[in-house]
């Protein structure tokens, strides 16, 4: 963000913000939800956002849960609320237990694409700010997936454009492996 001068400007932060994507801030509601912020600036679409988090949820439970849509008027902006996710430091913990807990992930990732969703955001680009996969966390119940801003539908996208996802996101998949089991 740049202001008419030129300079570089800090995003405007949030109380109880939690983190701050491409596009949208996360803020704390409660101790169980999280509102991602949707303001008038905002490039991404959160119907489209909510209908996809919703399908993945109906498949399994890998993608963060969806709760509802709401307007907050304090912070002037839409929100999709999703529960709230408190992760942990995977380096904690012993390979043998991180090789359980990429499999069963992987295990979910399959079942999403097989249902037909793609996340396309398992590895940030390399031109966005951020560790590569803050997308995957790791938690109680093992590794589950956030922000599905970019994700797809096979039925929005049509059959080669979804294969052409779900390939990228395999080899984007083996990369996060190298980097969950190799550290």
């Amino acid at each position: 963000m740049t202001n008419p001068a030129g300079l570089l400007m800090e995003p405007k932060r949030y109380p109880r913000q939690l983190s701050r994507g491409a596009n949208n801030a996360a803020v704390a509601l409660s101790e169980t939800e999280v509102g991602k912020l949707f303001g008038e600036d905002t490039r991404s679409d959160i119907g489209s956002e909510a209908e996809k988090m919703g399908f993945a949820n109906e498949v399994n439970g890998l993608v963060a849960r969806f709760v509802r849509l709401e307007t907050n008027e304090s912070l002037n902006a839409d929100m999709l609320v999703m529960e709230r996710i408190y992760p942990l430091d995977f380096r904690a913990y012993e390979v043998e237990m991180r090789e359980i807990w990429f499999d069963v992930f992987t295990d979910e990732l399959r079942a999403l694409h097989a249902a037909g969703f793609v996340h396309r955001n398992l590895l940030r680009p390399s031109n966005r700010p951020g560790d590569r996969y803050d997308n995957i966390l790791l938690t109680q119940q093992g590794l589950r997936l956030i922000d599905v801003g970019i994700s797809v539908l096979k039925r929005q996208v049509g059959e080669s454009f979804f294969m052409a996802y779900v390939q990228r996101e395999l080899e984007e998949l083996e990369l996060f492996r190298t980097f969950f089991l190799g550290r």
